[in-house]
């Protein structure tokens, strides 16, 4: 009899872990909070390394079509200092393919396809322990059980409590998001300073990035270090009042480059939480996490990318071994716990030079990771 699997959350690790037991043939079931598809955004982009992102879509089968819609372009990057002079203008070559992107939308519209996604089913808490299997807990007061519950529901996960006691803990810095709409045509200027990929500035304690979705659209961050309470007064969705704010808070930067936050529609923020960075658990029967569940960490383009291969291995796993789920389990949370750690110190790292008193850390950063 083959195991009953709940994957709890549609983000890119879930998706990617029921793409791959689907592929192999295994009946699996997610189980989303939003009550349809389209219930919200789907976020900006994603850039997808060989070795993580891009290789879990293999196992799933997709990669060709990754390649087809993603922008290779995408990968530019350029360095401003707050005057505006350009330090560092990174183009990739025709045939790099290391880290291209793609929208958000469009990578989970690929993941989606002939997945059972029940959508409207929010879970509330996991119980595992049950002669039965683990009884999954839903919003609307009933109960599921299942033989595996893999929690793939992000940073205020309602599976980590079923293994784990661990919460997340405020890092300092909060992210305030933006966006531009039909930047080539209203905002040239903008175009240009943006480019093909992204551009970021980076000042004491703060920083602002822009970065190209498709259709013409831009996202924009701007990161600070700030209390945990700062986002709450004035209300958020006072957009000109936030407005105001954070153009006092980037007070002297140059014009070109507080134009970003002067067209900017709306303004949603962030603050940045993150998980201890060797967070590990006992195993627990029947239950397991993936993804910002299991390893969230400082949004620096690993989180995605790790979710998904963690999904895609552990779909793997539990294929190879379909009469021992718990060695399969077992034997992936050790290897994704490994690299996760690796991963959480890089980027906390990264953070706190992104994020710095001293802005020439930045720049030291990416002269480091960015190809010569």
């Amino acid at each position: 009899m083959r195991q009953r699997i709940a994957v709890v959350g549609s983000g890119p690790g879930g998706l990617t872990l029921a793409r791959v037991l689907h592929r192999h043939g295994h009946p699996v079931t997610v189980l989303e909070r939003d009550p349809t598809r389209d219930a919200r955004p789907p976020g900006g982009t994603l850039d997808l390394h060989e070795g993580l992102g891009q290789r879990a879509l293999e196992k799933a089968g997709l990669l060709a079509e990754f390649r087809a819609l993603s922008r290779p372009e995408g990968q530019a990057m350029r360095i401003l200092d707050t005057d505006g002079t350009v330090l560092r203008d990174w183009r990739p070559g025709p045939d790099d393919l290391a880290q291209p992107e793609i929208d958000r939308g469009q990578l989970r519209d690929l993941l989606l396809d002939s997945l059972d996604v029940r959508w409207g089913r929010g879970v509330t808490r996991v119980v595992p322990g049950g002669g039965d299997g683990v009884l999954v807990h839903f919003e609307d007061g009933s109960r599921e059980t299942f033989d595996l519950v893999v929690g793939a529901d992000g940073a205020w996960s309602r599976v980590r409590p079923a293994v784990s006691p661990a919460t997340p803990h405020y890092t300092g810095v909060t992210s305030v998001e933006t966006s531009l709409d039909d930047v080539d045509t209203r905002h040239p200027d903008l175009a240009r300073l943006i480019g093909d990929g992204s551009v970021g500035v980076y000042g004491v304690n703060r920083c602002l990035v822009a970065q190209r979705t498709c259709g013409g659209h831009a996202k924009v961050y701007a990161q600070f270090r700030v209390p945990l309470d700062w986002a709450t007064d004035p209300d958020p969705a006072d957009t000109e009042a936030m407005r105001s704010r954070l153009l006092a808070m980037f007070d002297g930067w140059a014009a070109p480059v507080l134009e970003l936050l002067c067209h900017g529609k709306a303004f949603t923020p962030r603050p940045l939480h993150v998980l201890p960075v060797s967070h590990t658990w006992p195993h627990v029967p029947g239950v397991t996490l993936l993804g910002d569940a299991a390893h969230l960490m400082p949004p620096l383009g690993a989180g995605a990318n790790l979710a998904m291969l963690d999904g895609a291995e552990l779909a793997e796993s539990l294929a190879a071994t379909p009469d021992d789920p718990g060695k399969a389990v077992r034997t992936f949370e050790r290897h994704m716990g490994e690299r996760a750690t690796k991963w959480a110190h890089f980027t906390t790292s990264g953070l706190t030079r992104l994020v710095s008193p001293d802005p020439t850390q930045a720049l030291a950063l990416f002269d480091e990771v960015q190809p010569s």
